[in-house]
């Protein structure tokens, strides 16, 4: 079957509407998640090894470097948090119009950052 339609792959001019962005995000932050568990599984065990493994772990935690990376797992963990919400709340058939929709990823979005800020995550 012929289709006439134009294919455009330049990803870099493509211009995905916020839906879309939340949904990419959502996805990032998960795999973000599921590969921080083995590092946060190795310095908890390193951590009740004793008192050098303890002060070891600290010493690694109190890097400025792994202080950002924290911000950015606490960002990713609240982003999935409130982006998998909405879309248990798409699920039951709520918000499926464009607006609501897009209210809806601006919701997920800014509710991820502002309580990252409001609970003190930006403080490095």
């Amino acid at each position: 079957m012929q289709t006439t339609r134009p294919v455009f792959l330049d990803l870099w001019r493509i211009k995905l509407p916020l839906s879309g962005v939340v949904s990419i995000l959502h996805r990032i932050s998960g795999v973000m998640m599921v590969l921080t568990i083995p590092v946060a599984a190795i310095l908890f065990h390193q951590a009740l090894s004793g008192p050098e493994g303890f002060a070891l772990v600290a010493g690694i935690l109190d890097f400025w470097l792994v202080k950002l990376v924290l911000v950015v797992l606490a960002w990713s963990l609240l982003h999935h948090l409130f982006a998998g919400i909405r879309y248990l709340l798409l699920d039951l058939g709520l918000g499926l119009d464009r607006s609501a929709a897009r209210r809806s990823a601006m919701i997920a979005l800014a509710a991820a950052i502002a309580v990252l800020v409001i609970g003190g995550g930006l403080s490095l």
